[in-house]
């Protein structure tokens, strides 16, 4: 077998990025590949920023915090002046002392010193895995260093800041290596960089005492400046126009707001602030459901969103109401879909990639539940508290002591939860019964979008997947993401149709695609209908992904449940005129007990019991997968770069024409009457 060659996938990989542009995008790149070269001699730059006017100040909001424990964050912070951080699945690793900061940890590699700007940081061989290099630049951890000097004034955590900071600045000169190559990345540098500022004392900090403090604090200033002006010269566009120009302009806002030094930060501020309107706007549904069609990704902007929100309301800002609405209602989408013990189903993209990091020893710190109690605050809502169950270290330190004393006032007693059901834009609905109680059945089926933009970077090949939590359990479960830039088997598998609650055929994924964060021919959902009564729950949709094949094949689910029998019935109509492959896939939870019996499949997580019955007019084969490689199939990623495996059961049905699998879920807890599930309900009736 012919190995790949790697300068042939890099040049398909650009054939098939060019397809996904449109005219004026390809013209806006090439003018952007101009100004790079130009930038990489010398013009357009800022290597020598304009002397900073110290006499303007911003209001420092953040870090007003009572009674917190120093212990947690004095451990952490020790941990750190050794060395040793967790980058994503690699915990205490030896980062050295100073950091590397452009070696990848996971394989050792040195990303080469050269413009960053034409760094092809895609390429393994050349930098390892790029986002093991730039997650330690982002500086998350450089704030738990601050939190311990705040809480305990030992100025051994301000030493060891400016010995990183230092080290920084010497190993990613400006302009130069992998640090400097994504505007994103360097946005949230600044972000935590502005949290470090205030924690230390702003200004007028001791770290700057002296002349050695004084000369620190101008080389930090600097590089702040070229950091803000770096991305004002590159914001993303057209097709990349994504999460990661809201996290860049977020940046550019809070950095221009809370360091108003230059004269120049005064109209950068108003530009940034310009795209975090419109693209809040035009990136999230009136229904609150992030286009991209990834969670993850809509907790990653709520928080640059609500930073943006804290810096702007402490410096007399203002975004418009239609703005905050709209970040309001992204936290409703999230309220609703989460079921009683905090689970959230883990569709589309999902890198464990955080805009700040600021609890420490909080082993149940959940980021979604955390964003619920901020919003329960900023927003007065009493159901965002109940569904945030506490008041976290996170929104302690962002929302201060009256932020506390706010979310203990919020009353309770008049919620109704879920507080919406049917997210039509978006794409989401949730079926189910019994909501925020012991024997809750909460279904979400994706019936949206494959993900925002042509290249819908994030999106799975997910079209009409179902998750299920049972009374707080994982019972159906979207398995997540494991890799990004690297591992392309795994990379695809994960975002791929066979990973997913839904049908494939003829080994195809719905979607076609097009590169690691790229899709060439999108799967269309239509014909949505949706209806909810007192008894039950019932959805209808169809995808358009197989009508690109020779013979078009139309895939069509309809899911119906029944509230008083606990009872979900799928209806996989398959229409065709030739010979197809089809095979239909349903993935446990970690926890579940997968057993194959002579009539059904028992699954068993905890007090919950389903029976799983699927039939169809030709007879479907049946088989349980775990952990298998060659292909891939039966797993589930927690975390990024982490996989662990699971069972999964997969019927398999070679047809000639139409036909339909036809699926029961019996649903049963251990203390309830046990429904009959020995025979297969027509779903028709």
């Amino acid at each position: 077998m012919l190995l790949p060659n790697p300068m042939m996938e890099r040049f398909r990989w650009r054939a098939a990025r060019l397809r996904c542009m449109s005219v004026a995008e390809v013209f806006h790149r090439l003018a952007v590949l101009m100004k790079s070269n130009l930038e990489k001699r010398g013009f357009f730059i800022a290597s020598y920023p304009p002397v900073p006017n110290l006499s303007k100040h911003s209001v420092h909001w953040f870090g007003d915090i009572k009674n917190e424990d120093p212990a947690p964050y004095r451990l952490a912070a020790d941990k750190i002046l050794r060395g040793e951080l967790d980058v994503f699945d690699l915990s205490n690793h030896h980062l050295g002392e100073p950091p590397e900061w452009n070696r990848d940890p996971l394989t050792g590699k040195i990303a080469p010193m050269v413009f960053g700007k034409t760094l092809d940081y895609r390429n393994e061989e050349l930098v390892g895995n790029i986002k093991y290099v730039w997650e330690p630049s982002r500086h998350l951890h450089l704030v738990t260093l601050a939190q311990a000097y705040h809480l305990s004034r030992s100025d051994g955590y301000l030493e060891g800041l400016k010995l990183q900071l230092t080290s920084w600045f010497d190993q990613c000169p400006y302009l130069m290596g992998p640090q400097w190559s994504s505007s994103l990345e360097i946005g949230i540098r600044l972000i935590n960089w502005y949290l470090v500022w205030q924690l230390i004392g702003g200004i007028e900090s001791s770290l700057f005492k002296g002349k050695d403090g004084n000369v620190f604090r101008a080389r930090w200033l600097q590089s702040i400046y070229q950091h803000v002006h770096f991305i004002n010269s590159h914001y993303s566009r057209y097709s990349s126009a994504n999460n990661h120009l809201i996290g860049e302009a977020a940046g550019v806002f809070i950095a221009t707001t809370g360091w108003p030094f230059w004269s120049e930060f005064g109209k950068w501020q108003e530009n940034a602030a310009e795209i975090l309107e419109r693209e809040t706007l035009l990136q999230n549904t009136n229904d609150g459901v992030n286009r991209e069609q990834a969670l993850a990704y809509q907790q990653f902007v709520l928080d640059f969103l609500l930073l943006s929100k804290l810096t702007a309301s402490a410096n007399k800002f203002e975004f418009s109401k239609r703005w905050v609405s709209r970040v309001e209602k992204m936290l409703e989408f999230l309220a609703s879909i989460m079921d009683t013990a905090g689970h959230l189903p883990m569709i589309g993209d999902a890198d464990d990639g955080f805009v700040v990091k600021l609890c420490q020893g909080d082993n149940n710190w959940c980021p979604y539940r955390s964003l619920l109690a901020e919003g329960a605050v900023l927003f007065n809502r009493a159901d965002f508290a109940v569904k945030s169950k506490y008041y976290d270290v996170k929104s302690r330190w962002l929302l201060g002591a009256s932020g506390s004393d706010r979310f203990d006032r919020l009353s309770p007693d008049t919620v109704n939860l879920p507080i919406k059901r049917d997210f039509k834009q978006g794409g989401y609905f949730i079926l189910g019964n019994d909501f925020e109680c012991e024997h809750e059945v909460r279904m979400i089926v994706d019936a949206g979008p494959l993900g925002y933009l042509s290249i819908a970077a994030h999106g799975h090949a997910d079209a009409l997947s179902m998750t299920l939590f049972v009374g707080g359990k994982e019972i159906l479960i979207d398995p997540g993401t494991y890799a990004y830039h690297t591992q392309k088997q795994w990379r695809d598998y994960f975002r791929g149709t066979s990973a997913h609650n839904t049908v494939r055929v003829d080994e195809q994924d719905q979607s076609v695609i097009g590169g690691n964060f790229m899709w060439l021919r999108k799967a269309n959902v239509v014909g949505v209908t949706w209806n909810s009564d007192k008894d039950e729950d019932t959805l209808l949709a169809s995808h358009d992904g197989y009508s690109r094949f020779s013979d078009p094949v139309h895939h069509k689910r309809t899911i119906r449940y029944n509230k008083i029998s606990r009872k979900i019935y799928v209806i996989d109509a398959i229409k065709c005129k030739e010979d197809h492959l089809v095979e239909l896939f349903w993935h446990f939870g970690e926890c579940c007990r997968v057993e194959e019996h002579s009539t059904y499949v028992s699954i068993r997580n905890g007090s919950v019991t389903v029976k799983l019955q699927t039939k169809s007019q030709l007879g479907a084969k049946l088989r349980i997968v775990s952990g298998m490689n060659n292909p891939p199939l039966g797993w589930v990623s927690p975390r990024f770069g982490v996989k662990n495996p699971i069972s999964t059961v997969v019927y398999t049905s070679l047809i000639h024409g139409d036909m339909e699998f036809r699926t029961e879920f019996a649903i049963e807890f251990n203390d309830s009457v046990s429904h009959d599930s020995s025979a297969l309900v027509d779903a028709s009736t």
